[in-house]
Order: C-alpha cells, then structure tokens, then sequence
C-alpha cells in the first residue's frame, strides 16, 4: 500500500466514523425534544392538577445525561466545542497540525481512561439492582449511569476520527481533507 493510498485509506476511516458520530448526535437530540415534552408535563401537573410525579421529575435528569453525555462527540464533530485560540492562531499552520494531532492523541488517551475507570461504576450499580431512593422513583438507574462509559466511547471514536484527520495533515500538507 502506497503513502497516498494509506491517507486516503486513514481519512475514509475518519469519515465513517464521523457520519456514525453524526447519526448518534442527531438521535440523540430527540432526547431534547423528550425533555421538553416531560417538562412541559410535570408543570401541567403541578399547576393544573396540583399533583405531580417523582418518577417524571426524575425522567428529566434522565434524559439530561444522554443529551449531555452523548452529545460531547457530535460537539466536537461539528466544532461546538470551547477553544482557546489565543496563541493558537499565531502559530504557522505546520505547528497548528502538530498541536492539533498531539491534542487529539492527548484526549484519545485521557477518554479511554475514563471509559476504563466507568465501567465498574455501572457494573456496580447493575448488580445491586439500584433505583432511586425516593418513593415513586424510577427504577433501573444503571440504564442513567451506563451513559458515562457509552458517552465517553462515542467521544473516543470522535477524538482517534480527529487524530486520524490531524495525522493525515501532519504527514500530508498538501493532501484534500476528506470530509
């Protein structure tokens, strides 16, 4: 396999995974429409009814954390993330793509660890069946928690797509970003 066919082979595999980032994010925000929708219920309830649930109080925390969690790696496939461009900007664009690729390595090694250090957490809550403390409350809160490990995996597949990008270009100048 030739150089060129190896970059291009590197940015197809970048672009797959960013169009399966991209399907998550955009089914993922369907759980902004869910939250609306519970909200909007519960002050219905409380101030129509005067009643109310705590199971679908509860609900709106538990639809936050997809939002939240599975959001991060569709913000950081469409660059709705924070960045501080200070010096970065300054620099010559062959720094920029080594800072960019170092970066992406850097956040590729951190996530994996905190999808390693978040298992045992959900594995926990799984095998002693916990629910919520609260009466009425909703069960299953392993279902909440699993959004930690799953969350951080999708940015790991959006991060190592980013690094695969950022080492197309620090090896290629010249080379057409695929996207």
């Amino acid at each position: 396999m030739t150089g060129d066919e190896q970059r291009h082979g590197l940015a197809r595999l970048a672009d797959r995974l960013d169009m399966f980032i991209d399907r998550v994010g955009r089914i993922t925000g369907w759980c902004s429409f869910a939250l609306v929708c519970v909200m909007a219920f519960n002050v219905l309830l409380r101030y129509l009814f005067r009643t109310g649930s705590v199971a679908m109080q509860e609900l709106e925390w538990h639809l936050m954390a997809p939002i939240c969690l599975l959001g991060l790696s569709y913000a950081l496939l469409h660059d709705g993330h924070v960045k501080v461009d200070i010096l970065y900007g300054r620099f010559p664009p062959h720094v920029r793509r080594i800072i960019d690729f170092i970066s992406m390595l850097l956040i590729v090694l951190v996530v994996a660890i905190l999808v390693y250090l978040s298992l045992p957490y959900v594995e926990q809550s799984f095998r002693i069946g916990e629910k919520s403390p609260d009466p009425g409350g909703l069960t299953h809160r392993w279902i909440l928690k699993a959004m930690l490990p799953l969350g951080f995996a999708l940015l790991l597949i959006q991060s190592f797509a980013c690094m695969l990008r950022a080492w197309v270009a620090v090896i290629d100048p010249s080379a057409p970003q695929i996207k």
